[in-house]
């Protein structure tokens, strides 16, 4: 039998200290992560310029999500062109034309966000992929693998800003600029000065500055796309790859019947991280610019909200900065649970509803016999 003194050295807990170590950890956690997500549901509650602190309940949602357009007389009024009755109608019609500009402003920011998120995804994943299945094919003997896996992963740890720069100094649509100066050698540039210039605009157009972010979206992140596919591919048994071999299957037989559905789960995992950054992007597009102000045709949700926290002015607009940050976070929510839905392990899924049924046959039938199995 034992001691005293031995049922009270087991009864002693070390949890407590486990506890203690992973303490900072919450604590930083919820002071820079959970307070400023609480915080922001508030403020998205909250009214704008002058308004700022006073609760407006879901008007914010609804100027970011409602079209409002003036029509040609009202418009004639708030420009001063045609007489207006009071002081309180254009109060009204100028709050309806800034509503009307700030809805605007939200749809081609979410349209703009989209678009690059997808153009630079789709060729991120595929040039990615393609690499992580050559640099780990055990029959392809590569000279200076780990060089060109440095080389590849190498754009990810520049600064955005430096690349901003270099890329604003390539695509300068300035004389200078060196695609400009390139396509001038080549005679599709006639003019690249003076007032018959017709330089390509890939940082003030539309879509040769979206072409040039999502260039540069892809560059710089298919290098870490492309590491976290090979360690899912180098996680896949060996004895998979060389049964396939011996049986005579097909490098393309092996790539869609051993590696993408056994890669399933990181591709999954690199859908997600790829989408929430995407739908946040925000450091390229809005540094790629010239002058003061960004480029509204490549401007994302993440600079529109920037736009309004930082407005310049004596009061900022936190409440549509907070609403729109909420509305961000409802559409990553949504497309990363339609994501984890679409790749769920249905048989995993049925074996476990299996599992349960049986349960839950065995339990009634000890209750018929008064709790005892038979």
């Amino acid at each position: 039998m034992a001691s005293a003194a031995q049922r009270r050295i087991k009864s002693i807990s070390y949890a407590k200290y486990g506890y203690i170590f992973i303490l900072p950890f919450f604590l930083v956690y919820f002071f820079f992560q959970l307070w400023p997500l609480i915080n922001t549901f508030i403020v998205s509650f909250q009214g704008n310029g002058s308004e700022t602190g006073n609760f407006v309940g879901l008007d914010n949602f609804k100027h970011l999500l409602t079209k409002v357009t003036l029509t040609t007389e009202e418009n004639r009024k708030v420009l001063g062109i045609l007489p207006v009755e009071s002081d309180a109608e254009y109060q009204e019609l100028a709050a309806k034309k800034m509503q009307g500009a700030i809805h605007n402003d939200f749809v081609r920011a979410f349209k703009n966000t989209l678009i690059l998120w997808f153009g630079n995804f789709i060729p991120q994943i595929a040039l990615s992929l393609s690499l992580a299945v050559w640099f780990t094919d055990a029959k392809l003997k590569i000279p200076g693998k780990g060089f060109f896996k440095v080389i590849m992963y190498m754009p990810n740890i520049i600064t955005a800003a430096s690349v901003a720069v270099l890329f604003m100094s390539l695509c300068s649509e300035s004389k200078y600029g060196a695609f400009n100066q390139l396509f001038h050698s080549l005679g599709i540039v006639k003019e690249l000065e003076g007032p018959d210039r017709d330089v390509v605009k890939f940082v003030s157009g539309t879509w040769p500055a979206r072409f040039v972010i999502m260039f540069i979206q892809t560059w710089m992140w298919f290098g870490n796309t492309m590491i976290m596919l090979m360690s899912g591919i180098m996680g896949i048994n060996p004895s998979l790859f060389e049964a396939a071999s011996i049986d005579g299957a097909s490098s393309g037989q092996v790539f869609r019947k051993i590696t993408l559905p056994l890669l399933s789960p990181i591709m999954v995992y690199t859908l997600v991280t790829s989408m929430i950054g995407g739908l946040q992007m925000f450091d390229i597009p809005y540094l790629y610019h010239t002058g003061n102000v960004p480029n509204k045709e490549v401007s994302t949700v993440a600079v529109f909200i920037y736009g309004h926290f930082h407005t310049g002015q004596k009061y900022q607009n936190y409440g549509y900065s907070g609403a729109a940050s909420v509305l961000l976070f409802i559409v990553t929510l949504i497309l990363g649970s339609i994501t984890f839905y679409m790749n769920r392990d249905v048989d995993a899924i049925a074996k476990k509803k299996q599992r349960k049924k049986l349960a839950k046959q065995v339990k009634a039938q000890n209750k018929q016999f008064g709790g005892l199995s038979v």
